[in-house]
């Protein structure tokens, strides 16, 4: 296997786990600076204020995109193993 086909074999995998965990992330971004945009203007400084919405944010993205991510996966997975005779054979 060369230099190559490992760069571009890595280049996938970073590219598909960015996409991957991209919903989640962005949308517990969102719900956190909303959170704290709205403890600053109220004065609200409680901890589980900051930390529930942002679970539950995260949690119903994963519901939403979980199919979407792993279909992500799983289609890196089998590109991957189609790959190995081409590995191997270089």
């Amino acid at each position: 296997m060369s230099q190559e086909n490992v760069m571009v074999v890595m280049q996938d995998a970073i590219w598909t786990v960015i996409t991957t965990a991209a919903p989640p992330l962005l949308l517990g971004l969102v719900v956190g600076l909303s959170v704290s945009l709205f403890q600053t203007v109220t004065s609200i400084q409680e901890a589980t204020l900051a930390f529930v919405p942002k679970i539950l944010a995260v949690f119903l993205a994963l519901i939403f995109f979980g199919t979407w991510m792993i279909n992500n996966l799983t289609g890196f997975t089998r590109q991957l193993f189609e790959q190995i005779p081409y590995f191997i054979m270089t």
